[in-house]
């Protein structure tokens, strides 16, 4: 029987509380997630804060970039416990909790170096691990050879040895639906596991599960637990 994968919490707990948000870790956490998947950008002051679109229009209903928004005016954006959290706030949270994991996502490599320094400032590097395409990736590994990183990749073909050489990467990340034990395997003789996202289904977690996927990342946290768990 293949190894129990890793439930991770995409942007926290989604269906109970606002994604990217302080409460949404917290739910996330305490549905017994090995790890939650957060997404940073960067405010005009340059500091590194929870939201995965570029604007502010989905969530928050104002059309501004985030990087025309300084911390200040985000605050008075979103008061409250559902307000957009900065980096530090969502790591001061991980690391009280000590067991699971912040998988940050980035899907460029401008954040990087104010995200690693939140992360280092802390002194939350066990803490933490990094998801993303291969050009995010290589400026954390630039910034850290120890840092954890699951490459996101969502072509058939695996990646080659040169780049493999140069990131050095734990996970290979795939979207649900390139995942097969074929892929699972293939990636094994590259020394890589194999993680994958954005599984919602029962379903879909079971057949990931089989096929030897080393971590899956879903919006409902609790549901995945339970699967993994063998609880329905």
């Amino acid at each position: 029987m293949n190894p129990k994968p890793l439930a991770v919490a995409h942007r926290g707990d989604p269906y109970r509380y606002r994604e990217n948000t302080l409460p949404s870790i917290a739910s996330a956490i305490a549905a017994g997630a090995d790890a939650v998947e957060i997404d940073v950008q960067l405010t005009r002051d340059k500091v590194p804060v929870l939201l995965h679109d570029r604007t502010l229009e989905r969530l928050w209903g104002d059309p501004r970039d985030i990087g025309r928004v300084t911390t200040e005016q985000l605050e008075d954006l979103s008061r409250g416990e559902l307000a957009v959290p900065t980096l530090a706030e969502a790591l001061k949270t991980i690391t009280a909790a000590d067991g699971p994991r912040l998988l940050i996502d980035l899907d460029e490599p401008g954040p990087a170096a104010a995200t690693w320094s939140a992360v280092t400032d802390l002194g939350a590097e066990r803490h933490v691990a990094f998801c993303g395409p291969a050009t995010a990736m290589l400026a954390v590994r630039a910034l850290s050879p120890e840092a954890e990183i699951a490459l996101t990749w969502k072509q058939p073909r695996l990646p080659g040895r040169p780049l493999l050489d140069d990131l050095r990467p734990r996970f290979l990340n795939p979207p649900f639906g390139l995942v097969t034990p074929r892929l699972v395997g293939e990636a094994a003789d590259l020394g890589l596991a194999v993680s994958t996202w954005t599984a919602d289904l029962r379903r879909t977690m079971r057949r990931l599960r089989e096929t030897g996927a080393a971590s899956i990342t879903s919006n409902r946290i609790s549901v995945l637990r339970s699967v993994l768990d063998g609880r329905r």
